[in-house]
Formats: C-alpha cells, structure tokens, sequence
C-alpha cells in the first residue's frame, strides 16, 4: 500500500478523557475516532488490525470443525422472555420498540436466537455435534463506558455455540475450543493465561476465561507458583492450612475506639495482629419480596468475595444494607458493628478462616467501642454457615495444594461455557436419541472480543514512542521509509523495486511515497506500532546498503539492498 493513498491520521496528544495507554494510543495512532459515549468508528489502520485478528480466529475455529453464520443483531423480546432474560439480564440490554410497539432488544449476546434456530433445525441425534459461530458487532449498554475500545458500547464478538447428544460430546468439544483458544492467542503473539471462572449471567456448568497478562488488567488472576492452576481471583478456593481453633485464653472486654472504625485502624490502636480482627458485614437478602437483614463475618485483613456468596444457597440476592438499615437492626453506624449480642432473628454466617479464631477482637454494636477477646460459644453463637466467603491473596495455600497462590493482572479476551441444559430446556429445543427418544439438547458456547484484542495487545506491549504490535496483528509488517522520496529518483527507484519485491511474496508493506521528513516520518510509523522498517537514502545506496531495523531495536542496522527482501521473508516466516 502507498501511503499518499491509504488514510493515515495521527495526533500528536491524545484527548483528555482517554485513560488507559491503549486508548491513548489508539486514538492518536489514528485506529479509531470517538463517534459518542462508548462508540468509535474504526479508521483504516485500526480496521487492518481487526481484521487480522478476525482471520486468525476464523482460521482456527474452521480448522475445529466450526460452521459460520450470522444471526440479526436485532432480536426480539419473546426469545429472551422464554429463558427469563428479558429482565434478569439488566440494564446493559438495549430494549428498543418497533413501529407496532413490539419490543426487541440490540443483542448482547446471542444465546436464546441459535438455541431457536437449533430447535427448528435439529431433530436428531444424526446431526448432533453441530458447533455455530459468527464475527458481529454487539452491543451493551454499560453504565460507564471507559477505556476506549477496552469497555465500549459496541463491540466485535466471536461467538460460537455448540449442541451436543451427551456431555461428554459437549466435553470434548470444550476441550477443542479451549485449544483452538490457545492456538489463536499463540499465533496473535500474546502473553495470556486461561483460569478457571465464574459462569456470570451466561450460566451453565464448567468456564474459563482467557486473560491477557497486563498491569492494567481490570481482572485480578490467582495462580500456583509451581503449578498450572490459575483462577479468577472471584472463583479461587480459599485453602485452610489449619482447622483448629485454639481455647480461648482471654475475657472478653470492651474499650473505646473514638475515631477507630477499620479493622486496620483498631488493631493498631490495641497492637495485635490485623489477623486477630473480625469484621462485620451487614447484607440484605432479597427473597420473595422480603428483605432480610443478615451479616457476614470475614477476617480483618480479607476482603469478602461477593461471588462465592452469591453462591450459597438462599443468598443468590444480595445487596449491602445501608446505613439506616444497620442503625435499625443494630442500634449502631457503621464501623462499630460486630455478631455479639445481636437478635436471634439476624442470621450471621462467616468465611472459613474466622472459624479458627479466638480470643478476636470486633465491634461492640455500640458507637465508638470495640470488644477484645470475643470466643465463639462463650459470647456469640456459632454462626449458621462457615463457608469460603473470601478472596485469595497472595501466599495462601494453592487449590491444589500445589505451591502458594500470586495474584497478577489481566484483561479478559476469551470465555468459553458449558451451558448445559439451561436454554435449550427452558427453550424446549430437542431431538430423538438412537432409541426415537425425545432428549433435551446440551450446549456450550464460546465467546472472543475481538475488538477488545486490539487494545489488550496495546496494553501488554507500548513504549514512549508508541505501539508494538506482534507482527501477525499490524497494520502492516514492513514500512519502507525513503528519505527525498520527491527529490531523488535514486531513491525513489529503490524503494519502489523493493516495495513491489516485497508484495509479490506476500509481505504486507508500506511505503511512504508522501516525501515527509525523516523525523516525522520515523515517529509515525513507530507510533502506528509497524514491527520492521527500511530506511532507503542516497549517502547509503551509493554503498548499495539499505537501514534496516525493528520496532525494537535501540539500533539500525546496514544490509545489502539486493539482500534485504530476503532477510525479510526470512524474519516474517521465523
């Protein structure tokens, strides 16, 4: 491509609002322009990246057996009201109303519509595995959309759907994804990790997400330092190393604690271990339209992990009470607030680790005091459930007792499900076993942000000069930089032999033929994120060398004019 007659439109600075680095970059790279809140039009250099990104994982999901379609972005109501989803899935759902008032929703996701294609299609077990997907724009209405591209509105999916006679044919199909997965962020050049995770709004049994490692990563991932394991830090199990609790040793005693309201704050104030604090946490309970008041106990220095409590039976609805809410119950602000000597009729449950305690220290239920050597038993009843309720941190105990668990960053790329039984039973979708048996079918389903690539590639690779892209995903892999291009028909010469040389092997090249300046030229195309550059000028044609250097390399190297096409086909099929 000659770049007189691409579109290259790069900044200088990046807008004001953009936060993230890859937003930042994106837009003065020129990849996207912001059209409103959460929407961007993807310019010419942005569109090649995802593009790139699209025939990767179109190649790989071929290469499983995966069949394309494409459904309509628009999707009505009944569908979604069939599985209940119509009001659980949220605000992020677009509702909008055609011309006769029917309701339709802008797909977030496309579950209910190829579960109804699979129950009109498929009616038996002969047409089963079938596994679907397709590349479309979806849409979520997010209440605070950020991060550019990272948490748009609008964005490109991959989502794939399987339907399967067994769930062992819905297990092995899991497991051909999750490597087509591996093979996509491999060949992308990415540095990610899979975890084990929570099934969110999708549902079904079995999940993983595909992390892309970056210090800005919104997602915190727990790992073995020895092992393969590596989690959600949401799903993450929480290893005891003991499970008994010592005899208590003190009388419980109450003292002030004027300004003292954290557990940090209160440990220091009395010098013992943080680890030796209790806090409470005051939740209301949503069932049957009844509100009921309940608390979590949870150790002073752990953090309650609100997934693993949505988990327990019973308390799937949840929310934190407020502050005239705790006053009610308890009498008391918050920051003062503890398990002992509260009403019969307030439920207390507690993370594991608090069960191991004695002799703790937490709120008195009275503004401005604190007790000290508060036993189970002795001063409060034993809570009605002790169960993992918290969040890893590193140096516990990893699941698989193999090592000790860190914690990184990482931006969620891919997630793949195994959905169950819970559309196709809800959605009545069927087919006759071998035996002329009406069986409901199984499903998985497999979702990529491809959009969200772009930007997470961004994140995990920049510098001060701009984006590094891996080779497979630029805009382009080449660009060739003539110096005088307007004024030395030498040069010019040179750069054109080289440039269609390059083409006619396949390179995706570009060559600067708009005569601009070495330094502006130079700062551009390390901007835009191109991994290779030629440099083509008359001092060094005259020697017959051309420069040579990549993205990253602190220097430029000489290379024989007639010997630099293959140096690169060399470096590109490496």
């Amino acid at each position: 491509m000659l770049a007189s007659k691409f579109y290259i439109s790069t900044l200088k600075e990046a807008p004001s609002e953009a936060e993230l680095i890859s937003h930042k970059l994106m837009i003065r790279a020129g990849f996207i322009k912001r059209l409103g809140s959460g929407l961007y039009s993807w310019m010419p250099l942005g569109l090649k990246v995802l593009r790139k990104i699209e025939a990767i994982v179109r190649t790989e999901m071929n290469q499983v057996g995966a069949v394309e379609l494409l459904m309509p972005a628009i999707q009505p109501s009944e569908l979604w009201e069939e599985t209940g989803r119509w009001e659980l899935f949220g605000p992020q759902m677009l509702k909008i109303k055609d011309r006769h008032d029917r309701n339709f929703c802008f797909g977030p996701t496309h579950e209910e519509v190829i579960t109804d294609i699979a129950r009109k299609e498929i009616n038996s077990y002969k047409q089963l595995p079938i596994n679907f997907y397709q590349i479309q724009m979806k849409f979520r209405d997010e209440i605070r959309p950020r991060f550019g591209v990272m948490r748009a509105r609008e964005f490109l999916m991959k989502d794939a759907y399987s339907f399967h006679a067994s769930k062992t044919s819905l297990q092995e199909t899991y497991d051909a994804i999750y490597q087509a997965y591996t093979n996509i962020f491999n060949k992308i050049g990415l540095q990610f990790r899979a975890v084990k995770a929570d099934t969110g709004a999708i549902g079904g049994d079995g999940s993983h997400e595909f992390h892309v490692l970056a210090d800005s990563g919104e997602d915190a991932i727990a790992y073995s330092s020895v092992s393969n394991y590596a989690a959600n830090i949401e799903l993450a199990e929480a290893i005891l190393q003991d499970d008994k609790r010592p005899d208590a040793k003190e009388s419980m005693v109450k003292f002030d604690t004027p300004k003292q309201t954290t557990c940090d704050d209160v440990a220091k104030l009395i010098g013992v271990s943080i680890q030796k604090t209790v806090k409470t946490i005051a939740l209301i309970n949503q069932t049957n339209e009844v509100n009921e008041f309940f608390l979590v106990l949870i150790r002073g220095d752990h953090e309650l992990n609100e997934v693993k409590l949505t988990k327990v039976k019973g308390f799937e609805n949840f929310r934190f009470a407020t502050e005239e809410e705790v006053k009610d119950h308890l009498k008391c602000p918050p920051g003062f607030i503890g398990p002992v000597g509260v009403k019969s009729s307030i439920k207390i449950m507690a993370d594991k680790s608090v069960g191991i305690l004695s002799d703790f220290v937490c709120g008195a239920n009275e503004p401005k005091l604190h007790l000290r050597g508060v036993n189970f038993v002795r001063d409060v009843s034993e809570p009605i459930l002790y169960a993992d309720l918290r969040k890893v941190v590193e140096g516990d105990v990893s699941p698989d007792n193999q090592g000790t668990l860190q914690i990184c960053r990482g931006i969620e790329v891919g997630h793949i499900f195994q959905l169950g039984n819970k559309y196709s039973k809800a959605m009545k979708a069927e087919y006759l076993d071998e035996n002329g048996q009406t069986q409901t079918l199984e499903m998985g389903c497999y979702g990529i942000g491809v959009s969200r690539i772009v930007a997470a590639a961004i994140e995990q690779s920049h510098d001060d000069k701009g984006i590094v892209f891996p080779i497979n995903i630029a805009p382009f892999e080449v660009v060739i930089a003539p110096i005088g291009y307007d004024k030395s028909n030498e040069v010019k010469a040179s750069a054109h032999k080289i440039y269609d040389a390059l083409r006619a092997i396949g390179v995706d090249v570009l060559l600067d033929d708009r005569g601009e300046r070495p330094g502006i030229m130079f700062a551009e195309m390390e901007l835009i994120g191109i991994p290779y550059r030629v440099v083509i000028g008359d001092r060094n044609l005259k020697e017959g060398k051309v420069e040579f250097q990549g993205r990253l390399d602190q220097e430029s190297k000489l290379v024989d004019e007639y010997q630099i096409v293959k140096e690169i086909k060399s470096l590109i099929a490496s």
